[in-house]
Formats: structure tokens, sequence, C-alpha cells
């Protein structure tokens, strides 16, 4: 394939080699490529919060991303994190694509760049190893027959990511149950599974028990969101990616559904509509001051309205102490319902 010119705004030009552009395709991995492109354009002269701000994605895309540009070794990590920098991602100039040189990681454990294997030393695992025994286990739960690029992939797995059999066949199955619950019912392909397993080296996945343990977890989250998606009023549809960052980083602060309810029902009254940021702060404020559940919020309001009007001089107690007596109504009508299903 001959080099492939890309034209950017005004006269700046880079030059992308075709091996490059053949392993992004083999790849099959958008973000990845997008990424590859903004260190090209930046002259890898960026960090990781830029990278993540410019390109509209999280620092966990960005890790994600870069983890593949270096598995398929168009940058080279070095034992740093990816938070210090993306300098270093190789002096790219605007004529020609320099791909190899050090770039920082995306996790605070390096993950180690992989080799190639060629399809003679994947024949001799299938023949000596229990390699064999994740092959036909694999093609049997996929239902077809792996092709050679495949097993490439499932013996990168084995042999580079070092999972155990018995953990590379649970994730494949998690895998299956993932696409049957997420996507169209139709088998994941290798090039799903194999990012699901830098996923699980990455969360330190070696064992059934932590796999378990990792699964029931994403059953829980998913669960959350389910009902905050019911609370938040969005129907026929999923979380877009911002609007899974906000959830997820509620969820992570330890906030139930009463809770992430009253806030809603404040952002709507105060704001007049879903407004994500404003919600985000409320949440964030209540989250500081250690106000975890509907009650403790509630309490809280009341404690404060009462101080607010004993320094104003108001009587300490009867109606004049209740924090807005309908603000309070409503949080409980909120509470109530909730608590009710």
């Amino acid at each position: 394939m001959s080099d492939f010119k890309i034209t950017l705004p005004g006269t700046e030009t880079v030059t992308l080699t075709g091996q490059t552009i053949d392993k992004l395709i083999r790849a099959g991995d958008g973000d990845a490529a997008l990424l590859y492109l903004y260190i090209l354009r930046t002259n890898g002269e960026s960090t990781s919060s830029e990278a993540a701000i410019a390109l509209d994605k999280s620092k966990g895309w960005v890790n994600s991303a870069m983890a593949l540009l270096s598995r398929l070794k168009l940058v080279d990590l070095d034992e740093n994190t990816l938070d210090n920098s993306l300098n270093n991602a190789g002096n790219v100039n605007s004529q020609i694509d320099q791909p190899e040189k050090h770039i920082e990681q995306a996790q605070t454990t390096p993950i180690r760049e992989s080799r190639e294997y060629s399809q003679d030393e994947v024949k001799h695992a299938i023949d000596s190893t229990d390699f064999a025994i994740v092959v036909d286990e694999t093609q049997r739960k996929l239902g077809k027959i792996l092709s050679p690029d495949d097993l490439l992939r499932l013996f990168g797995i084995y042999g580079d990511l070092r999972l155990p059999p018995e953990v590379i066949l649970h994730l494949i199955t998690h895998c299956i149950n993932e696409c049957r619950i997420t996507g169209d019912g139709r088998a994941p392909n290798i090039k799903y599974i194999e990012r699901a397993a830098f996923t699980w080296e990455r969360e330190g996945i070696f064992t059934l028990e932590r796999a378990e343990e990792y699964i029931k977890n994403l059953e829980a989250k998913r669960l959350a969101r389910t009902d905050i998606r019911s609370i938040l009023h969005i129907k026929n549809r999923d979380f877009s990616a911002t609007e899974k960052r906000y959830v997820d980083g509620w969820l992570q602060m330890g906030f139930e559904a009463d809770a992430i309810a009253i806030a809603y029902d404040i952002t709507i009254i105060k704001t007049g509509n879903m407004a994500w940021p404003y919600m985000d702060t409320i949440l964030k404020n209540w989250n500081s001051k250690g106000l975890k559940t509907a009650e403790q919020i509630i309490e809280k309001e009341k404690s404060l309205k009462a101080r607010e009007n004993s320094a104003l001089g108001k009587p300490s107690s009867g109606n004049n102490n209740e924090p807005s007596r309908e603000e309070v109504a409503r949080m409980t009508r909120i509470l109530d319902k909730i608590k009710g299903g």
C-alpha cells in the first residue's frame, strides 16, 4: 500500500505509512485511530487531560486507546504514567509519520508491549499446551471455527496477557452475555473479547473469584443505571457517553436512587430542565458533607433551616423552623415513592 497523505487545515500535512494504516485497519478500533491522529496533530506535545478535553473523551478512554496503540507498536510506553504527559509521543513533525517514540502510559502499572506471534508458534501451542483447550472451548462457545487471525489474537490473550485458561473462558462467557444484554444478540468477535481481556488484565483479574466479583459489580452498576434512567425519565435509549460519566461518578461516590431522585427534583425546580452540571454540583456538595441518603439530606436541610431561622431571630420551634415546608414535603414524597417501589 502506498503512503496516504492527510491534509490538515492550512498548509500543514502529515504522512501515514502504509504499514501504520494497515495496523490501524486490522485493529478495527476507531478510538485508537482517533487518538493516534491527535498525537500526530499535536506533535505529541500535550497531556492526557488535554487530549481528553480536545477529543471530548474521558481520561479512561485515552488510557484504553493508548494501551491498544502500544500493543500495535505504534507508540512505545515507558514506566511512567500517562497522567504526567503525552510529551515524547514522538517529535512527530508535520511531514512524516514517526510513531516509534516514547509516550507515557495510561496506567500506573505498565502494560507490557505485546509481541507478534507467528502461525507456527500458535500451532505448536495448540499441539503441546492447554491452549488447545482454550481454542476448542472458545470455538464451541462462539459457535464457529476461529480464523488464523482470530487464533493469533486469542493466543495473545493467552500468551501475552497471561490470563489463565479458566479465566479466559469465563471472560468469553461474560462477553457473550454482555452482547446478549446490550447488543443485537450475536456472539462477540475476537476483537471485542481482546479489548475486554486488556481491561481484565488492567483490573488484575487473574482468578475466577476476582472475575465473579468484577462481573457482580458490573451487574450492580447496570441495575443502578436502569433505576437512574427511570428517575431521570430517560426512555427508549441508553445514557450518552457524557451522561454515563456523570452517573458513574455519582454511583462511585456512593449515592443511591433516593438521593439522586431528590437532586433531580431540585435541579428541575431550580433550572426548569435537566441540567447535568447543575445536578452534578448538588451531589458533589452533598458528598463533601458526607450526605449519601435521602434521610440524611432531609435532616441536614431541616438543621440548616433551623440555624438560618435562629440567626434571623425567628422562633426556634414551630412551622417556621421547617426548611421550605413544600420542599421537605416533596423530598419526603419522593423518598416514600422510591421505597414503595
